[in-house]
């Protein structure tokens, strides 16, 4: 199972979640879109970190089953709750979409600890064009994988030389490919 958290600025319909909830099942692997209770609650502004990583260990048991291997995943801030809480709660790899790297425009406030320290298998998928951390300023050991021309949401300029949909089969094929290796179970 993949378990995926949304980003500080937006909800489970962020395109890549979606896609992934759409794709992967075909793959056998069942993915659950999970809802910050700030968001069900109708609030537009996420807590601090600390609150955010006590909602993802209290909804953690009703995702992870007896026996059942879980990656623990998500977008943006997601993808920092999940390194943060993944190997205390049992995970079997992190998967950090979108991983704000830093502020933008402050690459001397890095938060590549957090992605170092996980003790886990973990795939960064960033967009090209990340405010938070282009591919390039990721130290070695925590290289993404690159979506050409995405920005923070995965999003692509027309002039572009990568489409909406191939930007989005970057990641679905990427994080099928990476969930696959990682053995039978997930």
């Amino acid at each position: 199972m993949l378990a995926l958290g949304h980003g500080a600025g937006g909800g489970v319909e962020a395109r890549d979640l979606q896609a992934l909830a759409a794709a992967l099942p075909h793959e056998g692997v069942a993915v659950a879109l999970v809802e910050q209770p700030w968001r069900v609650a109708g609030r537009k502004v996420a807590p601090a970190p600390k609150a955010l990583d006590e909602a993802w260990r209290a909804l953690w048991p009703a995702l992870a089953g007896p026996g059942l291997p879980v990656v623990a995943g998500g977008r943006s801030a997601g993808a920092r709750v999940a390194c943060r809480t993944a190997a205390e709660l049992g995970a079997v790899a992190v998967l950090a979409l979108s991983f704000p790297l830093h502020p933008p425009g402050r690459p001397e406030k890095s938060r590549a600890d957090e992605l170092a320290g996980t003790g886990l298998p973990v795939l960064v998928v960033q967009g090209g064009r990340d405010p938070f951390g282009r591919p390039e300023e990721f130290p070695p050991g925590t290289a993404p994988v690159e979506v050409p021309g995405g920005d923070h949401g995965f999003a692509v300029p027309k002039k572009a030389g990568t489409t909406q949909e191939e930007a989005l089969s970057v990641i679905t094929d990427t994080v099928g490919t990476w969930l696959r290796g990682l053995g039978e179970g997930i």
